[in-house]
């Protein structure tokens, strides 16, 4: 093992740790806050067995706020890592499922299985997957139709097919009678609250493998960031590793999407803070962007269910309102 080599490993390990701290922190907040009230100690006690909780606040915890806070480092782990992602394939900046379109797709594709009465996994999960797909394909194709492929064309074409898919989406569900899309609207804000310890396992299943395929491709990501010539010379197969990218990030969003709706704007903040932070190799970015992702999900979703005095928002509403301000500066930015 070389100095370089080891250099890497360190640091991976030291960022890692670091961002793993703030995970579990961000995860116990998340245990012990809602609007059933604050119990610290209660999973302080049920956690490490420092005495007994109460049997109502330990189901509050475990059946209620567990599945929810694990659901939550999902999505954010997800759709941060997704951003990263987008950023570097397109050597874009401000690149991000949300803002492209690809998350608006998924849902368009969600709703439709939802409309079909598939089951959520494979179900639903499959027809968001097409949906993005789909999305992903007619934004390339708009934006390579540009005499110069200007570095905002992939932008407004991404800005364009989600106005789209946003008119779709309302059309679909001004035409469905089915009681069960009259949440709809709630849903597609960012729901994090409908769900179970079964449904996130078979989440944390699909989206697991494609962690690790996205973090073996890391390397490859640093170097399709100097150029697709230079990546070539390097010895990278650039459109085999862009089209396995794309794919296994779209399929990302598209099941998180299939889960809990639209919540836009987590690629966009959490990768640039954490390469602000922490460097621009992919090697460490990824790792950081999965857990601070997830740390980042976490808290959102905390405040979306303690900020109202009555019940909660959506926690898409949170994640808005925090990564709309960072796209128009980081777009200012850019424009200069």
């Amino acid at each position: 093992m070389n100095l370089k080599t080891s250099f890497i490993l360190k640091r991976l390990l030291a960022v890692s740790s670091f961002m793993l701290l703030l995970l579990l922190v961000s995860m116990f907040l998340g245990l012990s806050m809602g609007s059933a009230g604050n119990n610290l100690k209660a999973v302080w006690q049920s956690v490490f067995g420092a005495g007994r909780a109460e049997s109502i606040i330990d189901t509050i915890i475990w059946q209620i706020r567990f599945p929810r806070v694990i659901l939550a480092t999902l999505v954010g782990a997800t759709l941060s890592l997704g951003g990263l992602v987008f950023q570097a394939l397109l050597r874009n900046p401000l690149a991000e499922p949300y803002i492209l379109g690809i998350s608006g797709g998924a849902a368009v594709g969600a709703i439709i299985g939802i409309l079909m009465k598939l089951s959520r996994f494979p179900g639903v999960t499959m027809t968001a997957f097409a949906g993005s797909m789909a999305t992903l394909f007619l934004i390339l194709v708009i934006a390579s139709d540009q005499a110069v492929l200007k570095k905002d064309s992939l932008l407004l074409s991404g800005v364009m097919v989600n106005a789209f898919c946003s008119a779709i989406i309302m059309f679909l569900v001004s035409l469905a009678q089915d009681s069960s899309l009259h949440n709809i609207i709630f849903w597609l804000m960012g729901d994090l609250s409908m769900t179970d310890i079964k449904q996130v396992s078979m989440l944390a299943a699909t989206l697991i493998p494609c962690y690790v395929l996205i973090f073996w491709f890391s390397h490859k990501m640093n170097l399709l960031l100097m150029g697709k010539e230079m990546a070539q010379t390097m010895g990278v197969n650039v459109k085999y590793v862009t089209l396995i990218l794309l794919v296994v990030t779209s399929f990302m969003v598209s099941a998180t999407v299939s889960h809990c709706g639209l919540l836009g704007f987590v690629g966009l903040v959490m990768p640039h803070l954490l390469r602000l932070i922490f460097g621009p190799d992919h090697r460490v970015l990824v790792p950081a962007c999965l857990i601070g992702g997830g740390a980042y999900m976490v808290l959102c979703d905390l405040l979306a269910r303690v900020l109202p005095k009555e019940g909660e928002m959506p926690a898409g509403v949170i994640t808005a309102m925090i990564g709309a301000p960072l796209f128009i500066i980081l777009l200012r930015r850019s424009g200069r």
